[in-house]
């Protein structure tokens, strides 16, 4: 019988033994408190935003020519109405010069024109009066009247050609428009499309040719972003936005919605978008800047402080989360209503309380419910 005895309890050490290193491990899980705070409905962007300057202009000459004048470097701040470019034209400089003659020319034989027209006039009076007293015939009056309309007439003849003279030289000054490019506004040169002595070609319709000159205005920069087609109508003018740039990680500035744009873009057949238009809340921090930095912006459209929330990402579909039973060790379904949410934070109107913790780690392996679990306390410390 101690034989006996001896025999089944070595049996069931081995058995415990072999239940006790065989047994489930606890899955360390990453645990989350639910407590207060704030909790807003957002709007982000579908694809990522762009900064733009509130003017750019793409210039280009209007007919084709080897550049002469290139005053600008990629880069260079200018002044509304400065030349930037301007092409190879010593044939109009040339039509130019010869009308400038041709209006002074015109002048001179305009005003010999008139003064013989004066004075042809005077003669025709003083015919008038000798034909009263009876020293002339009617007919010498009646030529000399004559005369003085002609030559009147030559005389306006003539003004006519100084105002042909003048048209003719305005028509080139005109042409010689067509081969420069001036600023429109003040602004930093972003591209510049040839080099001196090289041929510049002007966009036909439907051809789409660089610009000469990328002329932006980097003093007022505002941003552009797409928004699925579906958030569109929630979407106004003056609502705050908040901006995140690549270029600047982990800063934040603050905006407003200007504009929505009334159509809808197809860029993709499966991505239909709307585009807005956020104005900075502060441009001064914006100035530095640069025009084309990506962006994604967030859209506050509502707000709620001191309301119970968790993590959005610890919800599961079905509105369900995963609560850890600190007695048991073990994890609980706990179905929860949600109020406000957005991509961080979701509102519980129902189903937990504050001080309880739930699992935000649901990707791990084995996390379900009545798994035995243990805080993750390095992933906390993290």
């Amino acid at each position: 019988m101690r034989r006996i005895l001896i025999v089944v309890t070595i049996v069931v050490l081995l058995g415990l033994g072999l239940f006790w290193f065989n047994r489930p491990k606890p899955i360390p899980v990453v645990l989350k408190e639910v407590a207060e705070g704030k909790v807003e409905a957002t709007l982000a962007n579908t694809r990522a935003g762009t900064v733009e300057a509130c003017q750019r202009t793409k210039l280009s000459t209007i007919v084709g020519g080897r550049i002469e004048f290139l005053g600008v470097k990629e880069g260079d701040k200018v002044k509304k109405g400065q030349l930037l470019l301007k092409l190879w034209n010593d044939d109009q400089q040339a039509q130019a010069a010869l009308s400038q003659t041709q209006i002074v020319l015109a002048g001179k034989r305009a005003e010999e024109a008139c003064i013989a027209a004066t004075n042809a006039e005077k003669e025709a009076s003083r015919q008038t009066e000798l034909r009263k007293k009876g020293f002339v015939s009617t007919s010498r009056e009646e030529a000399a009247r004559t005369d003085a309309e002609v030559r009147r007439a030559s005389c306006n003849t003539a003004k006519a050609d100084i105002a042909q003279a003048q048209a003719r030289f305005k028509a080139t000054r005109v042409e010689q428009g067509r081969v420069a490019l001036y600023a429109p506004f003040d602004g930093t040169v972003a591209k510049i499309v040839g080099e001196l002595g090289e041929y510049s070609t002007p966009s036909p319709p439907g051809v789409p040719t660089p610009p000469a000159i990328d002329l932006i205005d980097d003093s007022c920069l505002y941003v552009k972003a797409p928004m699925d087609e579906v958030d569109a109508p929630k979407i106004k003018p003056g609502q705050p936005v908040r901006i995140t740039l690549d270029a600047l990680p982990g800063q934040t500035l603050p905006g407003k919605v200007r504009r929505v744009a009334p159509y809808v873009s197809a860029v993709e057949k499966q991505a239909r978008t709307v585009d807005i238009e956020v104005d900075f809340d502060q441009p001064e921090a914006a100035a530095a800047l640069l025009v084309g930095y990506s962006t994604d912006v967030e859209i506050i459209l509502s707000g709620r402080d001191k309301v119970l929330r968790i993590p959005t990402a610890a919800i599961q579909e079905g509105g369900r989360v995963l609560l850890f039973n600190a007695e048991s060790g073990k994890l609980e379904e706990r179905q929860i209503k949600t109020g406000l949410t957005n991509w961080e934070y979701s509102e519980v109107l129902e189903g937990l309380k504050a001080g309880e913790r739930i699992v935000t780690s649901l990707e791990k392996e084995g996390v379900k419910a009545g798994a035995t679990v243990t805080p993750d306390d390095k992933a906390k410390a993290r």
